[in-house]
C-alpha cells in the first residue's frame, strides 16, 4: 500500500471524511507524511508510521506541542487529530529566507528558555525521538541525566554496538564522567528537543512555529547545538550572537556544542543505515577522552 493510500484510510477513520485527495510531503526521516486536501476544511498536514514504534508516540508529539505554545508561548500547529496511528496537523508556511524572521525566532527561543526555568530534568511522560523512545525520568542532576539518558542510553542499541569499537565506548563513559569539569552548571528549562532547521517552519504571519519536538526540561543548549551543528541556512547567522546576548551565554558555549551534539548524533547512527558522518563525528568528539598510547 502506498503511504498516501494509507494516510487517506486513516483520516477517513479518524473521522476525516471530506478528503479529496493526499499528497506525498517529503522531509522527514521517521515517518509517513502528506498534505491531505479536503473539500470542506483547510488542507492538513498528517502523517502515520507504516509500523508504529509505539501506541503513545503521536499521543506524545501532541503533548509537546502543546506545552511549547502553552508554557514556552513557542507558535506550534493545531493539533486536529492524535491517536495510536496517526497525528494531523494544522498547515504551516515554508519560513521565509530573510534575516529578520531568524532574529525574532532568537527572541522567541531565547524566551522559550527563560521563562521556563525547571528545579528538577525530565518531563512527566516518555516521549520519542524520532522513531527510539526518549526516556524522561526525573532527576536533580542535569549531569547524571544527560549521562544516562541522552548519551549512555544509547550503546545498547545494535547500530551503535556494530559502528563504535570498545575503545569509543569507554571513552563516552570517561566523558560522561567528566561532564561537571567539561560543561557550566546551568538549571534545567522546557527543550524543544530535536531542534534542527528543517523543524522550523513559519506562520502565516510570519512567526517562527515549532513541529516534531521531543520535550523535555534540559539544558537549553541542547536545543542550541541541534540548530548550531545541523547546517542552519546563511541567514541565521545573525540569530546565534543575538540568542547568546538574550540568555547571557558565556563566551564558551562554542566549544561546548560537539559534546552536547553528541546526544544526537549518536539518535542518528542508531536509527538509520546512512549515518550521514555520525559516527566519524561522534570518534572524533570523543578522541580527547581516549587514554594516551
Amino acid at each position: 500500500m502506498s503511504p498516501t493510500t494509507l494516510l487517506a484510510e486513516r483520516l477517513l477513520r479518524a473521522g476525516i471524511r471530506d478528503v479529496v485527495s493526499v499528497e506525498p510531503v517529503s522531509g522527514g526521516l521517521a515517518a509517513l507524511a502528506g498534505l491531505a486536501i479536503r473539500e470542506d476544511g483547510p488542507p492538513v498536514f498528517a502523517k502515520t508510521f507504516d509500523e508504529a514504534p509505539g501506541a503513545d508516540a503521536f499521543v506524545a508529539e501532541a503533548d509537546g506541542l502543546a506545552a511549547l505554545r502553552d508554557l514556552g508561548g513557542v507558535a506550534t500547529p493545531e493539533v486536529v487529530v492524535a491517536n495510536h496511528e496517526l497525528l494531523v496537523l494544522s498547515l504551516l508556511h515554508p519560513r521565509p529566507r530573510d534575516e529578520a524572521f531568524w532574529e525574532r525566532f532568537a527572541h522567541a527561543l531565547a524566551h522559550l528558555h527563560t521563562s521556563t526555568v525547571h528545579p528538577r530534568f525530565g518531563w512527566h511522560r516518555e516521549n520519542w525521538l524520532g522513531r527510539r523512545r526518549q526516556s524522561n525520568t526525573w532527576t536533580g542532576d542535569g549531569f547524571a541525566f544527560f549521562a544516562e539518558h541522552r548519551l549512555l542510553r544509547w550503546l545498547s542499541e545494535p547500530r551503535v554496538e556494530a559502528a563504535l569499537t570498545p575503545a569509543d565506548r569507554a571513552a563516552l563513559e570517561r566523558l560522561c564522567h567528566r561532564l561537571p569539569e567539561l560543561l557550566p552548571q546551568r538549571p534545567a528549562c522546557l527543550t524543544h528537543g530535536d531542534l534542527w532547521s528543517q523543524n522550523v517552519l513559519a506562520t502565516a504571519d510570519g512567526r517562527a512555529a515549532l513541529i516534531d519536538p521531543a520535550v523535555s526540561y534540559t539544558w537549553p543548549e541542547v536545543d542550541l547545538a541541534h540548530l548550531w551543528t545541523t547546517a542552519p541556512p546563511p541567514e541565521s547567522h545573525r540569530f546565534f550572537d543575538l540568542y547568546a546576548d538574550l540568555t547571557g551565554l558565556d563566551a564558551d558555549w562554542r566549544a561546548r556544542m560537539p559534546i552536547i551534539q553528541l546526544r544526537q548524533h549518536l539518535a542518528v547512527l542508531a536509527q538509520f543505515d546512512n549515518d550521514w558522518g555520525a559516527a566519524e563525528t561522534i570518534r572524533a568528539t570523543l578522541s580527547p577522552f581516549r587514554p594516551a598510547p
